[in-house]
């Protein structure tokens, strides 16, 4: 792809299902490209370093290491992230303090880590968000609520910086990984509710935003996104009827009946329907 040839680029959760997509055609495109992962893996065609980026006194030495590394930085693209659910209507335990940890804080210290080489080479952030940072789903609540922080401090970090450094987000819906596991495995599979795409769309959507002539706010990865994206900003009271709409469908269908965590909607919609 245009644009990327000879670009020294740093990716974080490079090991996961879209980081390991990301960094292959990066390199394809002639990007010079070190990851960041929890897990240290430099035989690869991309050297991966070791970070846990939840640790705010790993995160300086390691985002230093990478820009030694490839000699400067042009392109940062916070990537890592992880799931799983969490109902609004529960205290936040373990799964939601780990969803704001790695989803915002991680990319927060990551950035700000990054931010003179990358200022000091007119770059690019990009942070990959997701649909529910501006469409929520219910028993997601960390997940959406952690997506939507990430917007709000690009939106913030782009105040700041965008003179010098491009800041865009990247909205992916539902891409087939192991990020939606433990969501499955707790009853609340999002079939039926979010539609998915592959990852090579959420790839190109990412490269997009990077070789852009200037810098884009927001990218969808999809038709559909784009028109989710303006519905929810646009038409938020409308995006929450249809929302509403289809997880009524899903609960006159049955298929939260197994699921503990939505035992009090359940409850509550039923006792709606009197």
């Amino acid at each position: 792809m245009s644009g990327l040839a000879g670009r020294r680029v740093l990716v974080t959760g490079a090991s996961g299902t879209f980081g390991r997509y990301l960094c292959a055609a990066l390199t394809g495109a002639g990007a010079h490209v070190v990851g960041l992962d929890l897990h240290q893996d430099e035989d690869g065609p991309v050297p991966v370093l070791g970070c846990d980026l939840t640790d705010p006194a790993a995160v300086p030495a390691a985002v230093a290491a990478a820009v030694d590394r490839l000699g400067g930085l042009d392109l940062l693209v916070n990537n890592a992230g992880v799931g799983g659910p969490a109902p609004a209507e529960l205290a936040p335990d373990e799964v939601v303090r780990r969803q704001l940890e790695v989803n915002l804080l991680a990319a927060w210290r990551t950035t700000a880590a990054a931010l003179p080489a990358l200022e000091a080479a007119r770059g690019r952030v990009v942070f990959v968000a997701s649909r529910m940072a501006v469409l929520p789903l219910p028993l997601a609540a960390a997940y959406g609520v952690s997506k939507r922080a990430v917007v709000a401090y690009a939106d913030a970090l782009r105040h700041e910086v965008g003179t010098h450094v491009g800041v865009s987000v990247v909205y992916p819906s539902m891409v087939a990984s192991p990020i939606h596991d433990s969501t499955a495995e707790a009853g609340l599979s999002l079939s039926g509710v979010s539609r998915l795409e592959p990852v090579e769309g959420v790839v190109a959507a990412i490269l997009r935003a990077a070789t852009a002539r200037r810098a884009p706010r927001d990218v969808a990865t999809t038709a559909r996104g784009r028109l989710e994206l303006a519905l929810a900003r646009h038409a938020p009271a409308l995006a929450d009827r249809l929302v509403r709409r289809t997880v009524a469908g899903r609960i006159a269908a049955g298929d939260l009946d197994a699921a503990p965590l939505a035992a009090g909607m359940l409850r509550r919609h039923r006792e709606g329907r009197r």
